[in-house]
């Protein structure tokens, strides 16, 4: 494999998912499982320190759903990976920021750990919930009104009948 299809393959696996990446590749011809992909991923840590922007993305994914998790970071202004850590309570993040003091932004999901770390290390960064959250907490709360209102008008129409 080419230090450019697994650079494609690991671009293709940070815009979908490691199973979705094989999964495109597979339409492509291309021979790759996403134990594979995790394993291109993992190299990435073996790297040294990439510098990265005042700005980052903080994600965490799943080796191994329920099991092995790790979280990667993300230069926002060249949206390449910069680090992948293990674990996803925090404790690696920390020690991570404390490295990398020139962050002023932050993009992350809505772990608390992620949230208690960056306000710890970085006190005064911008910390920035990301698109996919944005929705999901909208869609949360859409949910929960309809559900509200629904029940209000069930027990209206029930005092009604009785």
């Amino acid at each position: 494999m080419t230090d450019r299809l697994e650079d494609f393959i690991r671009t293709l696996s940070f815009e979908t998912n490691c199973e979705g990446a094989a999964a495109i590749c597979k339409e492509m011809g291309i021979k790759v499982s996403g134990d594979t992909i995790i394993r291109m991923l993992r190299k990435l840590s073996d790297k040294p320190l990439i510098q990265c922007s005042e700005a980052i993305g903080v994600d965490d994914f799943a080796y191994r759903k329920g099991q092995t998790y790790c979280m990667v970071i993300c230069d926002v202004a060249t949206r390449e990976p910069v680090d992948i850590l293990d674990g996803r309570d925090g404790d690696a993040l920390r020690e991570w920021l404390k490295r990398n003091k020139q962050v002023k932004k932050v993009t992350r999901d809505r772990a608390g750990a992620y949230a208690k770390a960056i306000s710890e290390e970085l006190p005064e960064a911008m910390q920035i919930a990301d698109r996919f959250h944005l929705h999901q907490n909208l869609l949360k709360a859409v949910k929960e009104a309809l559900k509200h209102e629904l029940l209000n008008n069930i027990v209206s129409v029930k005092h009604i009948l009785t």
